[in-house]
Protein backbone atom coordinates (compact mmCIF):
# COMPACT_ATOMS: atom_id res chain seq x y z
CA UNK A 1 0.00 0.00 0.00
CA UNK A 2 1.38 3.40 -1.00
CA UNK A 3 1.82 5.80 1.92
CA UNK A 4 1.72 9.58 1.59
CA UNK A 5 2.98 12.40 3.74
CA UNK A 6 -0.10 14.44 2.89
CA UNK A 7 -3.54 13.63 1.58
CA UNK A 8 -5.12 16.80 0.18
CA UNK A 9 -8.91 16.76 0.05
CA UNK A 10 -10.12 19.14 -2.65
CA UNK A 11 -8.43 20.48 -5.77
CA UNK A 12 -9.46 24.12 -5.51
CA UNK A 13 -6.85 26.84 -5.23
CA UNK A 14 -5.98 26.13 -1.59
CA UNK A 15 -5.53 22.40 -2.20
CA UNK A 16 -3.56 22.80 -5.43
CA UNK A 17 -1.22 25.47 -4.09
CA UNK A 18 -0.62 23.39 -0.96
CA UNK A 19 0.12 20.35 -3.10
CA UNK A 20 2.60 22.31 -5.21
CA UNK A 21 4.43 23.79 -2.21
CA UNK A 22 4.65 20.52 -0.30
CA UNK A 23 5.74 18.54 -3.35
CA UNK A 24 8.49 21.11 -3.94
CA UNK A 25 9.60 20.53 -0.35
CA UNK A 26 10.00 16.82 -1.05
CA UNK A 27 6.74 15.66 0.52
CA UNK A 28 4.76 12.85 -1.04
CA UNK A 29 1.23 14.09 -1.69
CA UNK A 30 -2.02 12.77 -3.10
CA UNK A 31 -4.89 15.07 -4.11
CA UNK A 32 -8.45 13.75 -4.24
CA UNK A 33 -11.62 15.50 -5.37
CA UNK A 34 -15.24 14.35 -5.40
CA UNK A 35 -15.95 16.21 -8.64
CA UNK A 36 -15.11 14.98 -12.12
CA UNK A 37 -12.63 17.79 -12.73
CA UNK A 38 -9.78 19.62 -11.05
CA UNK A 39 -9.83 23.26 -9.99
CA UNK A 40 -12.89 23.57 -7.78
CA UNK A 41 -14.93 26.63 -8.71
CA UNK A 42 -12.26 28.16 -10.98
CA UNK A 43 -12.64 25.29 -13.48
CA UNK A 44 -13.41 26.28 -17.08
CA UNK A 45 -15.25 24.33 -19.76
CA UNK A 46 -13.94 24.98 -23.26
CA UNK A 47 -16.38 25.17 -26.17
CA UNK A 48 -15.71 26.68 -29.59
CA UNK A 49 -12.36 27.93 -28.19
CA UNK A 50 -14.20 29.96 -25.53
CA UNK A 51 -13.29 29.33 -21.89
CA UNK A 52 -16.57 29.15 -20.01
CA UNK A 53 -16.35 29.93 -16.30
CA UNK A 54 -18.46 26.97 -15.17
CA UNK A 55 -19.10 28.28 -11.66
CA UNK A 56 -19.41 31.98 -12.42
CA UNK A 57 -17.05 34.82 -13.22
CA UNK A 58 -13.58 34.50 -11.70
CA UNK A 59 -11.42 37.57 -12.22
CA UNK A 60 -8.00 37.50 -10.62
CA UNK A 61 -6.92 40.67 -8.84
CA UNK A 62 -4.34 41.45 -6.18
CA UNK A 63 -2.02 44.11 -4.86
CA UNK A 64 0.31 41.48 -3.43
CA UNK A 65 3.32 41.22 -5.76
CA UNK A 66 4.41 37.93 -4.22
CA UNK A 67 1.04 36.37 -5.09
CA UNK A 68 1.05 37.95 -8.57
CA UNK A 69 4.56 36.71 -9.31
CA UNK A 70 3.63 33.27 -8.00
CA UNK A 71 0.67 32.72 -10.32
CA UNK A 72 2.57 34.16 -13.27
CA UNK A 73 5.16 31.42 -12.86
CA UNK A 74 2.56 28.99 -14.21
CA UNK A 75 0.47 30.94 -16.71
CA UNK A 76 0.51 34.30 -18.46
CA UNK A 77 -2.31 36.68 -17.54
CA UNK A 78 -3.97 39.11 -19.91
CA UNK A 79 -4.83 42.70 -18.97
CA UNK A 80 -8.57 42.22 -18.53
CA UNK A 81 -10.09 45.04 -16.47
CA UNK A 82 -13.35 44.27 -14.73
CA UNK A 83 -15.85 47.00 -15.63
CA UNK A 84 -19.30 45.56 -14.96
CA UNK A 85 -22.56 47.32 -15.79
CA UNK A 86 -25.91 47.32 -14.04
CA UNK A 87 -29.39 47.41 -15.55
CA UNK A 88 -32.37 48.65 -13.57
CA UNK A 89 -35.69 48.82 -15.43
CA UNK A 90 -33.88 49.19 -18.77
CA UNK A 91 -31.66 51.97 -17.42
CA UNK A 92 -27.95 51.10 -17.59
CA UNK A 93 -25.34 52.27 -15.07
CA UNK A 94 -21.62 51.84 -14.53
CA UNK A 95 -20.24 49.82 -11.64
CA UNK A 96 -18.57 50.40 -9.29
CA UNK A 97 -20.50 53.47 -8.28
CA UNK A 98 -18.53 56.33 -9.77
CA UNK A 99 -18.98 59.65 -11.52
CA UNK A 100 -20.43 57.94 -14.59
CA UNK A 101 -23.10 56.41 -12.33
CA UNK A 102 -23.80 59.65 -10.49
CA UNK A 103 -23.96 61.67 -13.72
CA UNK A 104 -26.54 59.29 -15.18
CA UNK A 105 -28.62 59.31 -11.99
CA UNK A 106 -28.67 63.05 -11.30
CA UNK A 107 -27.53 64.79 -14.51
CA UNK A 108 -24.47 66.24 -12.78
CA UNK A 109 -20.82 66.58 -13.84
CA UNK A 110 -18.63 67.19 -10.78
CA UNK A 111 -17.59 65.17 -7.71
CA UNK A 112 -18.72 68.06 -5.50
CA UNK A 113 -22.28 67.84 -6.82
CA UNK A 114 -22.36 64.07 -6.36
CA UNK A 115 -20.94 64.27 -2.84
CA UNK A 116 -23.49 66.92 -1.87
CA UNK A 117 -26.45 64.81 -3.04
CA UNK A 118 -25.14 61.65 -1.37
CA UNK A 119 -24.43 63.49 1.89
CA UNK A 120 -27.98 64.85 1.90
CA UNK A 121 -29.37 61.35 1.40
CA UNK A 122 -27.20 59.49 3.84
CA UNK A 123 -28.73 57.95 6.90
CA UNK A 124 -27.07 59.46 9.95
CA UNK A 125 -26.05 56.59 12.18
CA UNK A 126 -24.42 57.42 15.48
CA UNK A 127 -22.92 53.98 15.96
CA UNK A 128 -21.49 51.55 13.44
CA UNK A 129 -24.10 50.31 10.93
CA UNK A 130 -25.85 47.25 12.32
CA UNK A 131 -26.96 45.70 9.03
CA UNK A 132 -26.44 45.86 5.30
CA UNK A 133 -29.24 48.35 4.72
CA UNK A 134 -27.80 50.86 7.17
CA UNK A 135 -24.28 50.32 5.84
CA UNK A 136 -25.32 50.86 2.22
CA UNK A 137 -27.32 54.00 2.90
CA UNK A 138 -24.51 55.41 5.03
CA UNK A 139 -22.18 54.98 2.05
CA UNK A 140 -24.24 56.04 -0.95
CA UNK A 141 -27.63 57.34 0.18
CA UNK A 142 -31.15 56.28 -0.64
CA UNK A 143 -31.28 56.69 -4.43
CA UNK A 144 -28.39 54.35 -5.21
CA UNK A 145 -29.43 51.96 -2.47
CA UNK A 146 -32.99 51.67 -3.79
CA UNK A 147 -32.07 51.37 -7.48
CA UNK A 148 -28.84 49.42 -7.53
CA UNK A 149 -28.38 47.64 -4.20
CA UNK A 150 -31.58 46.71 -2.37
CA UNK A 151 -33.42 44.43 -4.80
CA UNK A 152 -30.23 42.93 -6.24
CA UNK A 153 -28.90 42.07 -2.78
CA UNK A 154 -32.18 40.59 -1.59
CA UNK A 155 -32.26 38.40 -4.71
CA UNK A 156 -28.67 37.38 -4.11
CA UNK A 157 -29.08 36.43 -0.46
CA UNK A 158 -32.76 35.53 -0.25
CA UNK A 159 -33.08 37.76 2.80
CA UNK A 160 -34.03 41.35 3.54
CA UNK A 161 -31.13 43.78 3.57
CA UNK A 162 -32.04 44.69 7.14
CA UNK A 163 -31.36 41.04 8.11
CA UNK A 164 -27.90 40.84 6.49
CA UNK A 165 -24.59 41.79 8.14
CA UNK A 166 -23.11 45.17 7.26
CA UNK A 167 -19.80 43.57 6.29
CA UNK A 168 -21.17 42.27 2.96
CA UNK A 169 -21.53 45.74 1.42
CA UNK A 170 -18.06 46.92 2.49
CA UNK A 171 -16.70 45.05 -0.53
CA UNK A 172 -18.41 47.49 -2.91
CA UNK A 173 -16.14 50.37 -4.02
CA UNK A 174 -17.45 53.93 -4.34
CA UNK A 175 -15.46 56.51 -6.31
CA UNK A 176 -15.78 60.20 -7.09
CA UNK A 177 -13.89 59.82 -10.36
CA UNK A 178 -14.75 58.64 -13.87
CA UNK A 179 -13.05 55.29 -13.30
CA UNK A 180 -14.95 52.12 -14.26
CA UNK A 181 -12.29 49.70 -12.99
CA UNK A 182 -14.15 47.67 -10.37
CA UNK A 183 -11.03 46.71 -8.41
CA UNK A 184 -8.47 48.99 -6.83
CA UNK A 185 -5.78 46.31 -6.98
CA UNK A 186 -2.57 46.97 -8.88
CA UNK A 187 -2.61 43.66 -10.73
CA UNK A 188 -5.56 41.99 -12.42
CA UNK A 189 -6.38 39.79 -15.36
CA UNK A 190 -7.51 36.39 -16.61
CA UNK A 191 -5.13 33.49 -17.32
CA UNK A 192 -4.62 33.32 -21.07
CA UNK A 193 -6.12 29.98 -22.03
CA UNK A 194 -8.16 29.70 -18.82
CA UNK A 195 -7.68 28.75 -15.18
CA UNK A 196 -7.27 25.08 -16.04
CA UNK A 197 -3.72 25.82 -17.19
CA UNK A 198 -2.85 27.22 -13.76
CA UNK A 199 -4.37 24.25 -11.94
CA UNK A 200 -2.73 21.66 -14.19
CA UNK A 201 0.68 23.28 -13.77
CA UNK A 202 0.31 23.40 -9.98
CA UNK A 203 -0.41 19.64 -9.94
CA UNK A 204 2.09 18.72 -12.65
CA UNK A 205 4.14 16.59 -10.25
CA UNK A 206 1.41 15.49 -7.85
CA UNK A 207 -0.87 12.47 -8.37
CA UNK A 208 -4.61 13.01 -8.05
CA UNK A 209 -7.87 11.08 -8.06
CA UNK A 210 -11.18 12.49 -9.32
CA UNK A 211 -14.74 11.30 -8.58
CA UNK A 212 -13.39 10.31 -5.17
CA UNK A 213 -15.25 11.17 -1.98
CA UNK A 214 -13.20 11.51 1.18
CA UNK A 215 -15.99 11.52 3.75
CA UNK A 216 -17.43 8.15 2.72
CA UNK A 217 -13.93 6.63 2.53
CA UNK A 218 -12.36 8.47 5.44
CA UNK A 219 -11.00 5.45 7.28
CA UNK A 220 -9.18 4.17 4.20
CA UNK A 221 -7.66 7.50 3.21
CA UNK A 222 -6.63 8.35 6.76
CA UNK A 223 -4.75 5.06 6.92
CA UNK A 224 -2.53 5.86 3.93
CA UNK A 225 -1.25 9.27 5.00
CA UNK A 226 0.44 11.02 7.90
CA UNK A 227 -1.50 14.29 7.54
CA UNK A 228 -4.75 15.34 5.88
CA UNK A 229 -5.28 18.81 4.43
CA UNK A 230 -9.05 19.17 4.33
CA UNK A 231 -10.68 21.92 2.25
CA UNK A 232 -14.30 20.72 2.32
CA UNK A 233 -17.21 21.72 4.52
CA UNK A 234 -16.21 21.75 8.18
CA UNK A 235 -19.66 20.78 9.45
CA UNK A 236 -19.70 17.78 7.12
CA UNK A 237 -16.28 16.65 8.37
CA UNK A 238 -17.81 16.37 11.84
CA UNK A 239 -20.96 14.69 10.53
CA UNK A 240 -23.06 17.80 11.27
CA UNK A 241 -22.98 16.99 14.98
CA UNK A 242 -23.92 20.56 15.97
CA UNK A 243 -26.11 21.21 12.94
CA UNK A 244 -25.56 22.46 9.40
CA UNK A 245 -23.90 25.73 8.45
CA UNK A 246 -25.91 27.76 5.95
CA UNK A 247 -24.84 28.81 2.46
CA UNK A 248 -26.18 30.59 -0.56
CA UNK A 249 -25.38 29.28 -3.98
CA UNK A 250 -26.13 29.94 -7.63
CA UNK A 251 -27.46 28.04 -10.61
CA UNK A 252 -25.96 28.96 -13.95
CA UNK A 253 -27.82 28.40 -17.17
CA UNK A 254 -25.31 28.50 -20.02
CA UNK A 255 -26.49 29.01 -23.56
CA UNK A 256 -24.80 29.18 -26.97
CA UNK A 257 -26.11 32.00 -29.14
CA UNK A 258 -25.56 32.19 -32.93
CA UNK A 259 -24.19 35.75 -32.84
CA UNK A 260 -20.79 37.34 -32.35
CA UNK A 261 -21.59 39.62 -29.43
CA UNK A 262 -24.60 39.45 -27.11
CA UNK A 263 -24.13 42.23 -24.55
CA UNK A 264 -20.81 43.93 -25.27
CA UNK A 265 -19.42 43.32 -21.80
CA UNK A 266 -18.23 40.38 -19.69
CA UNK A 267 -20.64 41.00 -16.80
CA UNK A 268 -23.95 42.87 -16.60
CA UNK A 269 -25.92 42.88 -13.34
CA UNK A 270 -29.71 43.01 -13.27
CA UNK A 271 -30.64 44.84 -10.09
CA UNK A 272 -34.46 44.87 -10.15
CA UNK A 273 -36.47 42.12 -8.49
CA UNK A 274 -38.66 41.55 -11.55
CA UNK A 275 -35.69 39.88 -13.30
CA UNK A 276 -35.08 36.54 -11.61
CA UNK A 277 -31.36 36.25 -12.40
CA UNK A 278 -28.75 38.54 -10.89
CA UNK A 279 -26.40 38.82 -13.84
CA UNK A 280 -25.45 37.61 -17.29
CA UNK A 281 -21.88 36.64 -18.05
CA UNK A 282 -20.63 36.64 -21.66
CA UNK A 283 -17.50 34.54 -21.47
CA UNK A 284 -15.60 35.54 -24.61
CA UNK A 285 -15.15 39.08 -23.26
CA UNK A 286 -12.84 37.75 -20.54
CA UNK A 287 -10.24 36.92 -23.18
CA UNK A 288 -10.78 39.44 -25.98
CA UNK A 289 -7.22 38.91 -27.23
CA UNK A 290 -8.03 35.42 -28.52
CA UNK A 291 -7.65 35.08 -32.28
CA UNK A 292 -9.49 31.77 -32.48
CA UNK A 293 -13.06 32.71 -31.65
CA UNK A 294 -15.83 31.77 -34.02
CA UNK A 295 -17.47 35.04 -35.06
CA UNK A 296 -20.82 33.30 -35.34
CA UNK A 297 -21.18 32.06 -31.77
CA UNK A 298 -21.00 33.33 -28.22
CA UNK A 299 -21.75 31.74 -24.83
CA UNK A 300 -23.65 33.42 -22.03
CA UNK A 301 -24.52 32.27 -18.52
CA UNK A 302 -27.49 33.56 -16.57
CA UNK A 303 -26.84 33.41 -12.84
CA UNK A 304 -29.74 32.58 -10.51
CA UNK A 305 -29.19 32.81 -6.74
CA UNK A 306 -30.78 29.98 -4.76
CA UNK A 307 -30.74 28.57 -1.26
CA UNK A 308 -28.16 25.85 -0.88
CA UNK A 309 -29.14 22.19 -0.80
CA UNK A 310 -27.04 19.04 -0.90
CA UNK A 311 -27.40 18.66 -4.68
CA UNK A 312 -25.67 22.00 -5.28
CA UNK A 313 -22.24 23.50 -4.66
CA UNK A 314 -22.02 25.81 -1.62
CA UNK A 315 -20.85 29.25 -2.79
CA UNK A 316 -21.35 31.98 -0.20
CA UNK A 317 -21.14 31.66 3.57
CA UNK A 318 -23.89 33.35 5.55
CA UNK A 319 -21.84 34.98 8.27
CA UNK A 320 -24.64 36.07 10.54
CA UNK A 321 -24.55 35.66 14.31
CA UNK A 322 -26.25 32.26 14.28
CA UNK A 323 -23.90 30.71 11.74
CA UNK A 324 -20.73 32.22 13.20
CA UNK A 325 -21.69 30.82 16.61
CA UNK A 326 -22.22 27.39 15.04
CA UNK A 327 -18.97 27.59 13.08
CA UNK A 328 -17.03 28.43 16.25
CA UNK A 329 -18.21 25.17 17.81
CA UNK A 330 -16.77 23.24 14.88
CA UNK A 331 -13.62 25.34 14.86
CA UNK A 332 -12.97 24.47 18.49
CA UNK A 333 -12.94 20.80 17.52
CA UNK A 334 -10.71 21.51 14.52
CA UNK A 335 -8.21 23.43 16.64
CA UNK A 336 -7.60 20.31 18.73
CA UNK A 337 -6.79 18.04 15.81
CA UNK A 338 -3.25 16.86 15.16
CA UNK A 339 -3.64 14.83 11.99
CA UNK A 340 -5.93 17.26 10.16
CA UNK A 341 -5.20 20.70 8.71
CA UNK A 342 -8.24 22.75 7.71
CA UNK A 343 -7.96 25.43 5.06
CA UNK A 344 -9.93 27.21 2.38
CA UNK A 345 -13.29 28.85 1.94
CA UNK A 346 -15.45 25.92 3.10
CA UNK A 347 -13.24 24.59 5.87
CA UNK A 348 -12.85 28.07 7.37
CA UNK A 349 -16.44 29.16 6.60
CA UNK A 350 -15.13 32.41 5.16
CA UNK A 351 -15.38 34.21 1.84
CA UNK A 352 -11.97 34.46 0.19
CA UNK A 353 -10.92 36.23 -2.97
CA UNK A 354 -8.57 34.10 -5.05
CA UNK A 355 -5.48 36.11 -4.16
CA UNK A 356 -6.30 35.96 -0.45
CA UNK A 357 -6.57 32.18 -0.45
CA UNK A 358 -3.28 31.85 -2.33
CA UNK A 359 -1.57 34.29 0.03
CA UNK A 360 -2.79 32.33 3.05
CA UNK A 361 -1.64 29.05 1.53
CA UNK A 362 1.81 30.46 0.75
CA UNK A 363 2.14 31.38 4.43
CA UNK A 364 0.64 28.15 5.75
CA UNK A 365 3.06 25.97 3.78
CA UNK A 366 6.26 28.01 3.90
CA UNK A 367 6.61 29.37 0.37
CA UNK A 368 9.73 31.26 1.48
CA UNK A 369 11.47 27.91 2.00
CA UNK A 370 11.41 27.08 -1.72
CA UNK A 371 12.25 30.49 -3.20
Amino acid sequence: MIKYDYLIVGSGLYGCVAAYLLTKQGKKCLVIDRREHLGGNVYCDKKDNINIHKYGAHIFHTSNKIVWDFVNKFVEFNNFINSPMAIYNKEIYNLPFNMNTFSKLWNITTPQEAQKIINEEKLLIEESPKNLEQQAISLVGYTIYNKLIKEYTEKQWGRKCSELPASIIKRLPVRFSYNNNYFNDRYQGIPIGGYNILINKLLENTPYLLNTDYISNKQHFDSICDKVIYTGRLDQFYDFKFGKLEYRTVKLETEALPINNFQGNAVINYTSKDVSYTRIIEHKHFEPESEHYNDNITYISREYPVEFNESLEPFYTINDEKNISLYNKYKELANNENKYIFGGRLAEYKYYDMDDIIEKCLKDFNYQNIL
